[in-house]
């Protein structure tokens, strides 16, 4: 359960967020693919399994949940704590309405409001978009987060185990992860895990027909009963020359970030130092070095070039250096959970920095 003084917490950074930006109000937009859903249950708890919600939180006063009544079932609804709660056949009509001549910052404004909605509301309510804001807002955790986010790690890093425990070449991909998916939802994640594996630099879903080779990266990201997503795997099985050659920069990332997630450091100070080994090696990042992780998979700010937004102690950080060779096929990818605290930062997950060996079981 979410405290009233987390909940009151979460709801103050962002009306302070809502100041600075001159809002009357935002607009929180969620949808039922995972990773979408997290800013909807940050400010209700409420966690959409169907079709799509979408929270209005004003300046002053309470906030209102919105359902679409078509989908009278989209989750379990008594889990929000927010008690007005609200279903319409076409809610961007109810939006409109409610929020008519308003200046509306909107989380999800690009890639989750749903189409018929932004039609039937975008002209009479002035629409801002929201999303850096609401996510720099939410970056720093609270105590009661930091839990929820440990809890994530603990259930995360026991499903790397299990499929460790399963791994051999020959296997399918859909037989190997399945024992991590079984514990997860024992766990009580449900919905909320997104498992793959690398097949060469690309992402490839757990499927019977997939068959795992001689090397194998699983990708493993979930959000445990608290709803906070992690991310924790290491390689596995026997690399060649080059992939070798990629895990000593990997080494030196790992070293690097336990000093560069330090508080008054910039995201493109930390991109730089992690980054380092790799281009010291000639390589080219496929994908971003890191982002903020929270109860959206992906939040800003990013680690990366260029970005100048500052460290502050609590926030969390999912690490996962993409390096891809000039062939196109080599590649490592490993993630790491990352909190950062007054010393730099703290690998969450206590796993070794190692590419680990088929059979291994957990100490």
């Amino acid at each position: 359960m979410v405290s009233r003084e987390e909940i009151e917490r979460r709801y103050g950074l962002v009306r302070k967020a809502m100041e600075e930006q001159h809002l009357d109000a935002v607009l929180v937009c969620g949808s039922e693919y995972s990773g979408f859903e997290g800013a909807v249950t940050y400010l209700s708890g409420f966690v959409i399994v169907h079709r799509y919600a979408y929270v209005v939180l004003p300046r002053e006063g309470e906030p209102t949940i919105v359902f679409p009544s078509e989908a009278r079932y989209v989750g379990q609804h008594g889990t929000s704590w927010i008690e007005d709660q609200v279903f319409v056949d076409r809610p961007g009509q109810w939006l409109g309405d409610r929020l008519k001549a308003l200046r509306v910052g909107v989380y999800g404004f690009d890639y989750v409001m749903a189409v018929r909605d932004f039609e039937a509301t975008h002209l009479q309510v002035e629409f801002v978009p929201f999303d850096v804001e609401f996510d720099l807002a939410r970056a720093v955790k609270s105590d009661a987060e930091i839990e929820s986010v440990q809890d994530s790690v603990r259930i995360n890093t026991a499903g790397f185990w299990k499929f460790l425990e399963a791994y051999a070449p020959g296997k399918s991909a859909a037989e190997v992860l399945a024992p991590a998916e079984e514990l997860f939802v024992e766990e009580g994640c449900g919905r909320l895990t997104m498992n793959m594996v690398l097949i060469g630099p690309e992402f490839a879903m757990a499927r019977k027909e997939t068959t795992l080779g001689e090397f194998c990266i699983p990708s493993l990201e979930i959000a445990g009963p608290g709803g906070h997503w992690v991310e924790v795997s290491r390689a596995i099985g026997e690399p060649n020359g080059e992939v070798s050659r990629m895990f000593e920069a990997y080494e030196e990332y790992f070293e690097a970030a336990k000093t560069a997630l330090r508080p008054g450091a910039t995201a493109h100070d930390v991109h730089r130092a992690v980054s380092k080994g790799f281009t010291d090696r000639g390589y080219h990042l496929g994908h971003v070095t890191g982002h903020s992780i929270g109860m959206t998979m992906i939040e800003h700010p990013k680690i990366g070039e260029g970005i100048e937004t500052e460290l502050r102690e609590n926030m969390v950080f999912s690490m996962h250096p993409h390096v891809i060779a000039d062939n196109g096929v080599d590649c490592l990818y490993m993630q790491d959970t990352w909190r950062v605290t007054p010393g730099g930062g703290e690998p969450l997950a206590g796993l070794p920095m190692r590419i680990y060996a088929a059979g291994e079981t957990r100490p």
